[in-house]
Protein backbone atom coordinates (compact mmCIF):
# COMPACT_ATOMS: atom_id res chain seq x y z
CA UNK A 1 0.00 0.00 0.00
CA UNK A 2 2.97 2.51 1.35
CA UNK A 3 4.59 1.65 -2.37
CA UNK A 4 1.35 2.48 -4.62
CA UNK A 5 0.73 5.23 -2.38
CA UNK A 6 4.75 6.38 -3.15
CA UNK A 7 3.56 5.65 -6.87
CA UNK A 8 0.92 8.14 -6.95
CA UNK A 9 2.28 10.74 -5.85
CA UNK A 10 5.51 10.66 -7.76
CA UNK A 11 2.75 10.77 -11.01
CA UNK A 12 1.22 13.63 -9.45
CA UNK A 13 5.13 15.43 -9.07
CA UNK A 14 5.70 14.67 -12.69
CA UNK A 15 2.52 15.13 -14.11
CA UNK A 16 3.98 17.15 -16.98
CA UNK A 17 7.06 15.12 -16.96
CA UNK A 18 8.01 14.44 -20.92
CA UNK A 19 9.49 11.26 -19.95
CA UNK A 20 5.68 10.07 -18.17
CA UNK A 21 4.02 9.30 -21.64
CA UNK A 22 1.58 6.12 -22.02
CA UNK A 23 4.56 3.84 -23.37
CA UNK A 24 6.83 4.50 -20.30
CA UNK A 25 3.83 4.75 -17.68
CA UNK A 26 2.47 1.65 -19.01
CA UNK A 27 6.08 0.12 -18.11
CA UNK A 28 6.32 1.87 -15.33
CA UNK A 29 2.94 0.17 -13.63
CA UNK A 30 3.62 -3.24 -15.33
CA UNK A 31 7.21 -2.85 -13.47
CA UNK A 32 5.54 -2.04 -10.08
CA UNK A 33 3.53 -5.09 -10.16
CA UNK A 34 6.03 -7.37 -11.19
CA UNK A 35 8.00 -5.81 -8.34
CA UNK A 36 5.01 -6.36 -5.97
CA UNK A 37 5.04 -10.19 -6.49
CA UNK A 38 8.77 -10.98 -6.84
CA UNK A 39 10.62 -8.51 -5.26
CA UNK A 40 8.53 -8.33 -1.72
CA UNK A 41 10.65 -6.82 1.43
CA UNK A 42 11.30 -10.18 3.05
CA UNK A 43 12.87 -11.69 -0.03
CA UNK A 44 15.25 -8.50 -0.67
CA UNK A 45 16.74 -9.48 2.64
CA UNK A 46 17.26 -12.97 1.80
CA UNK A 47 19.46 -11.56 -1.09
CA UNK A 48 21.22 -9.38 1.38
CA UNK A 49 21.71 -12.14 3.44
CA UNK A 50 22.81 -14.59 0.93
CA UNK A 51 25.13 -11.29 -1.01
CA UNK A 52 23.39 -12.44 -4.26
CA UNK A 53 20.58 -12.51 -6.16
CA UNK A 54 18.82 -15.87 -7.41
CA UNK A 55 19.43 -16.79 -10.94
CA UNK A 56 15.46 -18.26 -11.23
CA UNK A 57 14.43 -14.26 -10.69
CA UNK A 58 16.59 -13.29 -13.95
CA UNK A 59 14.77 -15.62 -15.58
CA UNK A 60 11.17 -14.33 -14.56
CA UNK A 61 12.71 -10.82 -15.34
CA UNK A 62 13.80 -11.46 -18.91
CA UNK A 63 9.84 -13.30 -18.92
CA UNK A 64 8.86 -10.08 -17.85
CA UNK A 65 10.77 -8.06 -20.61
CA UNK A 66 12.63 -6.02 -17.64
CA UNK A 67 16.24 -7.04 -19.22
CA UNK A 68 17.78 -5.20 -21.90
CA UNK A 69 14.63 -3.01 -22.68
CA UNK A 70 16.93 -0.33 -24.69
CA UNK A 71 18.07 -3.83 -27.08
CA UNK A 72 16.16 -3.34 -30.46
CA UNK A 73 13.14 -5.58 -31.18
CA UNK A 74 14.94 -7.57 -33.47
CA UNK A 75 16.69 -9.27 -30.82
CA UNK A 76 13.63 -9.49 -28.53
CA UNK A 77 14.40 -6.59 -26.92
CA UNK A 78 11.87 -3.70 -26.06
CA UNK A 79 13.07 -0.94 -28.12
CA UNK A 80 13.23 1.17 -25.74
CA UNK A 81 15.71 4.10 -23.91
CA UNK A 82 17.24 5.82 -20.96
CA UNK A 83 13.65 7.00 -19.94
CA UNK A 84 12.87 3.58 -19.59
CA UNK A 85 16.14 2.66 -17.39
CA UNK A 86 15.54 5.77 -15.29
CA UNK A 87 11.80 4.01 -14.44
CA UNK A 88 13.89 0.49 -13.68
CA UNK A 89 15.98 3.14 -11.41
CA UNK A 90 12.94 4.76 -9.67
CA UNK A 91 10.98 1.59 -9.20
CA UNK A 92 14.50 -0.36 -7.97
CA UNK A 93 15.29 2.67 -5.64
CA UNK A 94 11.52 2.66 -3.78
CA UNK A 95 11.69 -1.20 -2.77
CA UNK A 96 15.86 -0.54 -1.64
CA UNK A 97 16.57 -3.05 -4.27
CA UNK A 98 19.55 -1.31 -5.96
CA UNK A 99 21.37 -4.59 -4.84
CA UNK A 100 20.20 -6.25 -8.20
CA UNK A 101 22.39 -5.63 -11.07
CA UNK A 102 19.91 -4.94 -13.48
CA UNK A 103 21.12 -1.53 -14.26
CA UNK A 104 24.29 -2.61 -14.73
CA UNK A 105 23.42 -5.51 -17.41
CA UNK A 106 20.80 -2.92 -19.72
CA UNK A 107 22.02 0.12 -18.95
CA UNK A 108 25.86 0.17 -18.79
CA UNK A 109 27.15 -3.32 -20.33
CA UNK A 110 24.13 -4.28 -22.91
CA UNK A 111 24.54 -0.76 -24.71
CA UNK A 112 28.49 -1.53 -25.73
CA UNK A 113 27.53 -4.74 -27.27
CA UNK A 114 24.17 -2.66 -29.16
CA UNK A 115 26.53 0.24 -30.28
CA UNK A 116 29.95 -1.86 -30.93
CA UNK A 117 28.81 -5.61 -31.89
CA UNK A 118 29.45 -6.78 -35.25
CA UNK A 119 26.01 -8.28 -36.74
CA UNK A 120 27.08 -11.76 -35.74
CA UNK A 121 27.89 -10.58 -32.12
CA UNK A 122 24.47 -9.05 -31.82
CA UNK A 123 22.64 -11.78 -33.30
CA UNK A 124 24.61 -14.33 -30.69
CA UNK A 125 24.36 -12.34 -27.38
CA UNK A 126 21.69 -10.17 -27.38
CA UNK A 127 18.76 -12.73 -27.56
CA UNK A 128 20.26 -14.32 -23.93
CA UNK A 129 20.62 -10.87 -22.54
CA UNK A 130 16.64 -9.89 -23.06
CA UNK A 131 15.73 -13.57 -22.24
CA UNK A 132 17.75 -13.74 -18.59
CA UNK A 133 19.83 -17.02 -20.18
CA UNK A 134 23.02 -14.63 -20.39
CA UNK A 135 23.37 -12.14 -17.61
CA UNK A 136 26.08 -9.31 -18.21
CA UNK A 137 29.40 -7.56 -16.52
CA UNK A 138 32.21 -5.90 -17.77
CA UNK A 139 35.79 -6.01 -16.17
CA UNK A 140 37.56 -2.61 -15.75
CA UNK A 141 39.20 -2.17 -12.82
CA UNK A 142 42.47 -4.18 -11.30
CA UNK A 143 44.15 -4.63 -8.45
CA UNK A 144 46.17 -1.29 -7.78
CA UNK A 145 44.76 0.33 -11.27
CA UNK A 146 41.82 2.04 -9.88
CA UNK A 147 40.34 4.29 -12.41
CA UNK A 148 43.17 4.34 -14.28
CA UNK A 149 42.22 2.47 -17.47
CA UNK A 150 45.16 2.99 -19.54
CA UNK A 151 47.23 1.37 -16.74
CA UNK A 152 45.63 -1.81 -16.97
CA UNK A 153 48.20 -5.05 -16.93
CA UNK A 154 45.63 -7.31 -18.52
CA UNK A 155 46.88 -9.14 -21.35
CA UNK A 156 45.27 -10.90 -24.34
CA UNK A 157 47.79 -12.32 -27.24
CA UNK A 158 46.44 -13.03 -30.38
CA UNK A 159 47.38 -17.11 -31.35
CA UNK A 160 45.85 -18.06 -33.90
CA UNK A 161 42.10 -17.82 -34.11
CA UNK A 162 42.07 -17.45 -30.56
CA UNK A 163 42.80 -14.84 -27.83
CA UNK A 164 44.95 -15.78 -24.77
CA UNK A 165 44.01 -13.43 -21.89
CA UNK A 166 46.19 -13.18 -18.74
CA UNK A 167 45.59 -11.41 -15.71
CA UNK A 168 42.74 -10.13 -13.21
CA UNK A 169 40.03 -8.21 -12.26
CA UNK A 170 38.29 -7.09 -8.91
CA UNK A 171 35.62 -5.34 -7.77
CA UNK A 172 32.97 -6.43 -10.53
CA UNK A 173 29.73 -5.98 -9.74
CA UNK A 174 27.36 -9.43 -11.11
CA UNK A 175 30.70 -11.00 -11.22
CA UNK A 176 29.42 -14.15 -9.62
CA UNK A 177 26.87 -14.81 -11.63
CA UNK A 178 27.82 -13.36 -15.00
CA UNK A 179 27.48 -15.59 -18.21
CA UNK A 180 29.46 -13.06 -20.59
CA UNK A 181 32.17 -10.87 -18.90
CA UNK A 182 33.14 -7.88 -21.04
CA UNK A 183 37.11 -8.01 -20.22
CA UNK A 184 38.77 -4.86 -20.59
CA UNK A 185 42.62 -5.90 -22.06
CA UNK A 186 45.76 -4.76 -23.94
CA UNK A 187 45.98 -6.18 -27.20
CA UNK A 188 48.98 -3.74 -28.03
CA UNK A 189 51.38 -3.53 -25.36
CA UNK A 190 53.08 -0.61 -26.79
CA UNK A 191 50.01 1.49 -27.93
CA UNK A 192 49.12 3.04 -24.50
CA UNK A 193 45.09 3.63 -24.64
CA UNK A 194 45.23 2.50 -28.73
CA UNK A 195 46.70 -0.82 -27.76
CA UNK A 196 42.85 -1.42 -25.41
CA UNK A 197 40.32 -3.75 -26.70
CA UNK A 198 37.22 -5.32 -25.33
CA UNK A 199 37.15 -9.10 -25.18
CA UNK A 200 33.81 -11.14 -24.37
CA UNK A 201 34.82 -14.23 -22.52
CA UNK A 202 32.07 -16.88 -21.59
CA UNK A 203 31.46 -17.46 -18.06
CA UNK A 204 31.30 -21.55 -18.50
CA UNK A 205 34.92 -21.53 -19.82
CA UNK A 206 37.22 -24.08 -17.29
CA UNK A 207 39.91 -21.73 -17.52
CA UNK A 208 37.98 -18.98 -16.01
CA UNK A 209 37.92 -18.62 -12.17
CA UNK A 210 36.05 -16.24 -10.24
CA UNK A 211 37.41 -15.28 -6.63
CA UNK A 212 35.41 -14.57 -4.08
CA UNK A 213 32.12 -12.34 -3.68
CA UNK A 214 33.66 -9.91 -2.01
CA UNK A 215 32.52 -8.31 1.84
CA UNK A 216 31.51 -4.80 0.75
CA UNK A 217 29.71 -2.74 3.74
CA UNK A 218 26.49 -1.75 1.04
CA UNK A 219 24.83 -2.87 -1.49
CA UNK A 220 24.73 -6.61 0.36
CA UNK A 221 22.38 -8.46 -2.42
CA UNK A 222 24.79 -7.24 -5.45
CA UNK A 223 27.11 -9.90 -6.00
CA UNK A 224 30.98 -8.28 -6.23
CA UNK A 225 33.84 -10.39 -7.17
CA UNK A 226 37.74 -10.81 -8.13
CA UNK A 227 37.80 -12.39 -11.73
CA UNK A 228 41.15 -14.55 -13.02
CA UNK A 229 42.41 -15.32 -16.10
CA UNK A 230 45.30 -17.60 -16.62
CA UNK A 231 45.91 -18.18 -19.87
CA UNK A 232 42.12 -18.13 -20.80
CA UNK A 233 41.62 -19.28 -24.77
CA UNK A 234 38.57 -17.37 -26.31
CA UNK A 235 37.76 -17.49 -29.75
CA UNK A 236 38.96 -14.33 -31.89
CA UNK A 237 35.44 -13.74 -32.57
CA UNK A 238 34.49 -12.68 -29.22
CA UNK A 239 36.75 -9.32 -29.95
CA UNK A 240 34.14 -6.49 -29.75
CA UNK A 241 33.70 -4.91 -33.07
CA UNK A 242 36.18 -7.23 -34.60
CA UNK A 243 38.23 -4.35 -34.58
CA UNK A 244 41.75 -4.43 -32.07
CA UNK A 245 42.58 -1.26 -29.98
CA UNK A 246 39.15 0.55 -30.25
CA UNK A 247 38.03 -0.64 -26.68
CA UNK A 248 39.63 2.99 -25.26
CA UNK A 249 36.94 5.06 -27.40
CA UNK A 250 34.27 2.57 -26.54
CA UNK A 251 34.91 2.78 -23.56
CA UNK A 252 35.11 6.76 -23.27
CA UNK A 253 31.81 6.84 -25.57
CA UNK A 254 29.87 5.05 -23.01
CA UNK A 255 30.79 6.62 -19.70
CA UNK A 256 28.55 9.36 -20.10
CA UNK A 257 25.53 7.27 -19.89
CA UNK A 258 26.94 5.11 -16.89
CA UNK A 259 27.72 8.18 -15.13
CA UNK A 260 23.75 9.78 -15.74
CA UNK A 261 23.02 6.32 -14.54
CA UNK A 262 24.65 6.50 -11.88
CA UNK A 263 23.60 10.01 -10.75
CA UNK A 264 19.99 8.49 -11.59
CA UNK A 265 20.55 5.89 -8.82
CA UNK A 266 21.62 8.66 -6.57
CA UNK A 267 18.93 10.43 -6.56
CA UNK A 268 16.36 7.73 -6.51
CA UNK A 269 18.37 6.89 -2.80
CA UNK A 270 18.13 10.55 -2.31
CA UNK A 271 14.37 10.81 -2.49
CA UNK A 272 13.49 7.66 -0.39
CA UNK A 273 16.04 8.49 2.31
CA UNK A 274 14.16 11.75 2.16
CA UNK A 275 10.07 9.96 2.15
CA UNK A 276 11.24 7.92 4.85
CA UNK A 277 12.41 10.29 7.19
CA UNK A 278 9.61 12.88 6.93
CA UNK A 279 7.02 9.85 7.38
CA UNK A 280 9.00 9.02 10.67
CA UNK A 281 9.67 12.55 11.80
CA UNK A 282 5.84 12.79 11.82
CA UNK A 283 4.94 9.87 13.87
CA UNK A 284 8.22 10.21 16.37
CA UNK A 285 7.69 12.19 19.58
CA UNK A 286 10.03 14.39 21.62
CA UNK A 287 9.20 16.51 24.26
CA UNK A 288 5.69 16.38 23.70
CA UNK A 289 5.06 16.91 20.26
CA UNK A 290 6.25 15.37 16.38
CA UNK A 291 9.95 15.64 15.87
CA UNK A 292 8.66 17.29 12.10
CA UNK A 293 7.37 20.14 14.42
CA UNK A 294 10.83 21.63 15.19
CA UNK A 295 11.74 24.14 13.19
CA UNK A 296 16.09 22.65 13.07
CA UNK A 297 13.82 19.17 11.51
CA UNK A 298 11.86 21.48 8.78
CA UNK A 299 14.88 23.60 8.00
CA UNK A 300 16.77 20.16 7.80
CA UNK A 301 13.81 18.48 5.64
CA UNK A 302 13.55 22.10 3.57
CA UNK A 303 17.35 21.59 2.63
CA UNK A 304 17.22 18.29 1.55
CA UNK A 305 14.06 18.91 -0.50
CA UNK A 306 15.45 21.80 -2.10
CA UNK A 307 18.84 19.90 -3.15
CA UNK A 308 17.13 16.64 -4.01
CA UNK A 309 14.82 19.08 -6.19
CA UNK A 310 18.02 20.33 -7.94
CA UNK A 311 19.71 17.09 -8.12
CA UNK A 312 16.33 16.33 -10.10
CA UNK A 313 16.21 18.69 -12.44
CA UNK A 314 20.06 18.25 -13.57
CA UNK A 315 19.22 14.70 -14.38
CA UNK A 316 16.34 15.76 -16.11
CA UNK A 317 18.49 17.51 -18.10
CA UNK A 318 20.93 15.46 -18.86
CA UNK A 319 18.70 12.71 -19.20
CA UNK A 320 17.17 15.24 -22.44
CA UNK A 321 20.76 15.65 -23.85
CA UNK A 322 21.43 11.92 -23.56
CA UNK A 323 18.19 11.07 -25.72
CA UNK A 324 19.38 13.97 -27.96
CA UNK A 325 23.00 12.34 -28.36
CA UNK A 326 24.11 15.46 -26.89
CA UNK A 327 25.66 14.74 -23.69
CA UNK A 328 29.08 15.59 -23.40
CA UNK A 329 31.70 13.80 -20.94
CA UNK A 330 32.03 17.00 -19.14
CA UNK A 331 28.46 17.49 -18.13
CA UNK A 332 27.99 14.03 -17.23
CA UNK A 333 30.74 14.01 -14.71
CA UNK A 334 29.27 17.05 -12.74
CA UNK A 335 26.14 15.45 -12.93
CA UNK A 336 27.78 12.34 -10.87
CA UNK A 337 29.21 14.67 -8.85
CA UNK A 338 26.38 16.67 -8.13
CA UNK A 339 23.96 14.18 -7.22
CA UNK A 340 26.05 11.47 -5.71
CA UNK A 341 27.78 14.39 -3.02
CA UNK A 342 24.70 15.61 -2.45
CA UNK A 343 23.01 11.99 -2.03
CA UNK A 344 25.80 11.21 0.06
CA UNK A 345 25.38 14.59 2.14
CA UNK A 346 21.49 14.32 2.00
CA UNK A 347 21.32 10.72 3.10
CA UNK A 348 23.82 11.73 6.16
CA UNK A 349 21.55 14.30 7.41
CA UNK A 350 18.17 12.20 7.60
CA UNK A 351 19.93 9.78 9.49
CA UNK A 352 20.82 11.89 11.91
CA UNK A 353 17.08 12.92 12.29
CA UNK A 354 16.56 9.41 13.33
CA UNK A 355 18.87 9.68 16.18
CA UNK A 356 19.99 5.86 17.75
CA UNK A 357 17.44 4.20 15.51
CA UNK A 358 19.15 5.16 12.54
CA UNK A 359 22.26 3.46 13.29
CA UNK A 360 20.45 0.03 13.77
CA UNK A 361 20.51 -2.08 10.43
CA UNK A 362 16.40 -2.99 11.16
CA UNK A 363 15.64 0.49 10.01
CA UNK A 364 15.81 1.10 6.12
CA UNK A 365 17.92 5.04 6.79
CA UNK A 366 20.85 2.34 7.73
CA UNK A 367 20.56 0.57 4.77
CA UNK A 368 20.37 3.80 2.48
CA UNK A 369 23.41 5.24 4.32
CA UNK A 370 25.34 2.27 3.45
CA UNK A 371 24.35 1.69 0.07
CA UNK A 372 24.59 5.37 -1.05
CA UNK A 373 28.06 5.23 -0.66
CA UNK A 374 29.49 3.58 -3.20
CA UNK A 375 28.18 5.71 -5.72
CA UNK A 376 30.72 9.13 -4.84
CA UNK A 377 33.25 5.90 -6.06
CA UNK A 378 32.26 3.45 -8.92
CA UNK A 379 32.07 4.80 -12.50
CA UNK A 380 34.53 7.13 -11.34
CA UNK A 381 35.12 8.76 -8.10
CA UNK A 382 34.28 12.50 -7.34
CA UNK A 383 37.92 13.70 -7.23
CA UNK A 384 38.44 11.94 -11.07
CA UNK A 385 35.19 13.85 -11.77
CA UNK A 386 36.54 17.12 -10.97
CA UNK A 387 39.85 16.43 -12.62
CA UNK A 388 37.20 15.87 -16.26
CA UNK A 389 35.56 18.82 -15.45
CA UNK A 390 38.63 20.76 -14.74
CA UNK A 391 39.58 19.69 -18.36
CA UNK A 392 36.59 21.81 -19.86
CA UNK A 393 37.18 24.77 -18.47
Amino acid sequence: MMIRMEQDARRAQLAESPYDDDDVEAFRDGLAKFLDAEAPPERIAKWEKDKIVERELWHKAGEFGLLGVSVPSEYGGLGGDFRHERVIIEEFGKRGLEGWGVPLHNMIVAPYIIAFGTEEQKATWLPGIVSGKTVLAIAMTEPGTGSDLQGIRTRANRDGDDWIINGSKTFISNGQTADLVLVVCKTDHEAGAKGISLIAVEGNRSDFKRGRNLDKIGRDAQDTSELFFDGVRVPASNLLGRIEGQGFAQLMSMLPQERLGIAAMGLAILERALSLTIDYTRERRAFGKALFDFQNTQFTLADIKAQAMAARAFVDSCTDKLLAGALDAATASMAKLFVTETEVAGVNRCLQLFGGYGYMNEYPIARLYRDARIDTIHGGTSEIMKVLIARSL
